[in-house]
């Protein structure tokens, strides 16, 4: 049950580009504040707005998210399901909306109580206070990521530029997060929020509404990365994860776990890759940059996927 194209991003089908990418012009995303410079001169910045957005599942009221008020049905579903209250073969019945109230409601074939699992709540190192809940990891152990998908580093030249450089609120008014699922060489859909985790929901959210499989998808994300996106990720299936941000040692050991190839301080051919090194595909002709890049992957097995 696709949930329909929402004000906020650009719904494109050309086989060349993204599906969906951010419309940074959308009203309702930001608003123009008049402000002074570092000389006093008067400047207009665009400042992105932030909303609360409740979440129930069926009739419990689970979260009240800050966010920037866009792919809400997308959002709810994707926070269910990486929570673990929705199973990847759950029957979803129908999504409300309610604009006015900030209010929305997911629907399932089945009941659902999680009043239990409620009360062992952990906040994240997300900017905007995620929270997550303590049987987050339940099914982390259970989840194989297929060990034959490949990275091929001459990607991340093409991701990295058609990223970076799409109209987006990021590039417009900053203080927000970004994550694009990808395939291959292509971007297919690109979130914004103001914290990466509701980012990182809508797009599990998408996929799910639209049967999208992961298994040969790539996340990349604006942000750094955490624990909370490396569980995340390997939630959603998803096999390989690229930041232009830093690593957390704890996110590194436990994608060394789950076999996630982890790729960060991701900028044009550049990068460092800390786990899941056999994924790669060292193939960016002989540029200095990747000269010693058997070597270092030679000297990493042993260490960690």
């Amino acid at each position: 049950m696709p949930a329909s194209p929402d004000f906020g991003h650009v719904l494109i089908m050309d086989e060349k580009s993204f599906i969906i990418q951010p419309n940074p012009d959308a009203p309702g995303l930001s608003v123009s504040i008049d402000g002074v410079d570092a000389t006093g001169a008067p400047v207009q910045l665009p400042v992105v707005t932030e909303k609360p957005v409740t979440l129930f599942l069926n009739k419990q009221e689970i979260v009240t998210s800050m966010t920037l008020g866009d792919w809400v049905a997308e959002l709810a579903v994707g926070y269910f399901l990486n929570q673990n209250m929705l199973a990847p073969d759950d029957e979803i019945i129908g999504i409300d909306h309610d604009e006015e109230l900030g209010v929305v409601i997911v629907r399932t074939a089945h009941e659902t109580n999680f009043e239990a699992k409620m009360k062992r709540k952990i906040r994240t190192s997300g900017c905007a206070e995620g929270t997550a809940y303590g049987d987050m990891m339940e099914r982390f152990d259970d989840i194989k990521l297929d060990p034959s998908v490949k990275f091929h580093a001459s990607w991340l030249v093409s991701l990295s530029k058609a990223i970076n450089t799409a109209p987006s609120l990021y590039l417009s008014a900053g203080a927000i997060h970004g994550c694009v699922l990808c395939h291959q060489r292509r971007p297919l859909v690109y979130m914004e929020d103001i914290g990466r985790h509701n980012a990182v929901d809508k797009i599990a959210g998408w996929m799910f509404l639209n049967k999208t499989p992961p298994q040969d998808k790539i996340f990349y994300t604006t942000g750094r990365l955490t624990t909370e996106m490396v569980i995340k990720t390997v939630q959603m299936q998803i096999p390989v994860l690229v930041s232009r941000s830093g690593f957390t040692a704890e996110a590194v050991d436990l994608a060394r776990r789950a076999g996630l190839t982890l790729i960060g301080r991701a900028k044009g051919k550049r990068f460092i890759a800390l786990s899941g090194i056999d994924r790669i595909v060292f193939d960016s002709g002989d540029d200095d940059e990747f000269a010693d890049a058997p070597s270092m992957q030679r000297a990493r097995q042993g260490t960690g996927r």
